[in-house]
């Protein structure tokens, strides 16, 4: 069988782009070979109609029929996606792609907060028995850990990671703080534990809230810490600190506006907060894959757009920290576990977690990984920490000696 053309052009300009060799081979046996090393991978199509999808849709057609089993990686699955990444492949996805883009945005739009809780649901509803087989124990934080030397393990890294935080808005025993999209509690139970502080958490996935509310009382801790369902722009009162990690990519292409209004509406005149979040170094669109395969409703913002966004609502920058590089590590963690632990995932519910589930976390997680390790990435993970009105030399440290006390 002929390559197509098209394919061949594709394939060759992706290898010389990347700096990697590799393999395809067609439906009919036949390989071809790109680059001069030693394939690091090799796809295997199955299909002509894989093929076709290829030519035409690129990324997300290859993508697809992966999914589909029409398409297998054999051998560095990780280095696939990177020489994809690196190739820029996945940003020729061509008008059809930009199209379907932007009907999923109609379809799955979180401007009403009906739609974006049937959103976040789709995500994190999953169950707490799903995530616990492969995040850390016993926190369960589905966000990136700190990874400063000598960090070993991925329990290690979150409690790192929680933390940082604290030290970060000088979380105190007195202080009252808000979790927005708190997930399973986790970095209210560390920061109760370490600061003695009290909070509350809201969360807009049922699943979750119903989880976090037995957790609370099974631990005794009812009297500290509690739980809301409801979505985070639904202001119920003020706070001294404001906690929002990982939230933000969640608010919806339209939304930001609004979710930065509501977090400046959570925070007391004088507090301290901080806005922990993927975002974009310059304007690019979401990518297509993860808001219609992992993150129905998504966005990923720009960076200069939320401060922009801050600066309307009255907030003071007082930090900025981009642990982009801290994310690999965290993401590598989770695919390993994740690829480790299948046949328990399978076995929870052989219907739901199926293989083309498998391969859509699988792409999902490594894919994630090596964009945050891709030196010329566009995507990074930023943490503001942020004031209600201007700080004062009293109020909070005029250097950044008590971020890393331990």
């Amino acid at each position: 069988m002929k390559l197509p053309s098209t394919l061949r052009d594709m394939l060759d300009g992706l290898g010389e782009r990347a700096a990697t060799s590799f393999a395809v081979r067609l439906p009919d046996g036949i390989a071809f070979h790109v680059g001069g090393a030693n394939p690091a991978f090799t796809v295997v199509f199955h299909t002509d109609a894989a093929l076709f999808s290829t030519a035409t849709r690129g990324h997300m057609g290859l993508m697809e029929a992966y999914f589909d089993q029409a398409v297998d990686v054999e051998g560095d699955f990780g280095a696939a996606l990177a020489a994809g990444m690196a190739s820029g492949f996945d940003r020729k996805s061509g008008a059809v792609n930009g199209m379907e883009n932007e009907l999923l945005e109609l379809r799955h739009s979180n401007r009403d907060p009906a739609k974006a809780k049937c959103n976040a649901r789709a995500h994190y509803g999953l169950g707490t028995d799903f995530y616990r087989l492969w995040l850390d124990e016993p926190l369960l934080m589905y966000t990136f850990g700190y990874w400063p030397a000598g960090t070993e393990t991925l329990e290690q890294a979150q409690r790192n990671k929680i933390d940082h935080v604290c030290r970060k808005i000088r979380l105190q025993r007195d202080d009252s703080f808000v979790d927005i999209g708190c997930g399973f509690g986790g970095f209210m139970f560390r920061a109760h534990e370490t600061t003695g502080a009290s909070g509350v958490g809201v969360n807009t996935t049922t699943e979750q809230v119903v989880w976090l509310r037995d957790e609370i009382t099974r631990r005794g801790l009812a009297d500290a810490l509690s739980v809301r369902e409801a979505d985070f722009r639904e202001v119920d009162q003020q706070y001294d600190k404001v906690v929002s990690i990982g939230t933000l990519e969640h608010a919806g292409r339209d939304q930001l506006p609004e979710v930065i209004r509501a977090h400046a509406a959570f925070l007391k005149p004088g507090g301290i907060g901080i806005l922990h979040f993927i975002g974009h170094v310059g304007h690019y669109e979401t990518e297509l894959f993860i808001r219609k395969h992992v993150f129905p409703g998504g966005w990923i913002p720009s960076l200069a757009d939320v401060i922009v966004e801050m600066e309307r609502n009255g907030l003071e920058v007082l930090d900025i920290e981009n642990l982009r590089r801290h994310y690999a590590p965290t993401l590598d963690a989770w695919a390993e576990r994740f690829e480790q632990r299948w046949p328990a995932v399978h076995e929870l519910d052989p219907a739901r977690f199926d293989e083309r589930f498998r391969r859509v976390w699988r792409t999902y997680l490594t894919g994630c990984a090596e964009m945050f390790r891709s030196p010329g990435g566009y995507t990074h993970l930023f943490q503001i920490v942020f004031s209600k009105g201007n700080v004062t030399a009293d109020s909070y440290p005029m250097g950044r000696e008590h971020v890393y006390e331990r």
